[in-house]
């Protein structure tokens, strides 16, 4: 292959990784975004389990939402 074939190549493989650095970094930087998000329940929630899907307060001992039936965490 001659050096005037490979350099268009290269130029495209170049500009496929920039692409791919840019939304990446996008990604990144939303997924930082939504970790960061304040949470709308008070910081104690006095011995309760919110539901992740509704928000209802669950006993802790509670393993299911008891007004949608949605997995709850811990």
């Amino acid at each position: 292959m001659t050096e005037t074939a490979a350099l268009p190549i290269v130029i495209i493989a170049a500009v496929v990784g920039l692409v791919a650095v840019i939304l990446i970094m996008r990604r990144v930087r939303h997924q930082e975004e939504e970790a960061t998000a304040e949470s709308p329940f008070a910081a104690s929630t006095e011995g309760e389990k919110r539901c992740p899907k509704c928000g209802m307060g669950n006993l802790w001992t509670d393993d299911r939402c008891i007004s949608c039936g949605a997995h709850l965490r811990g």
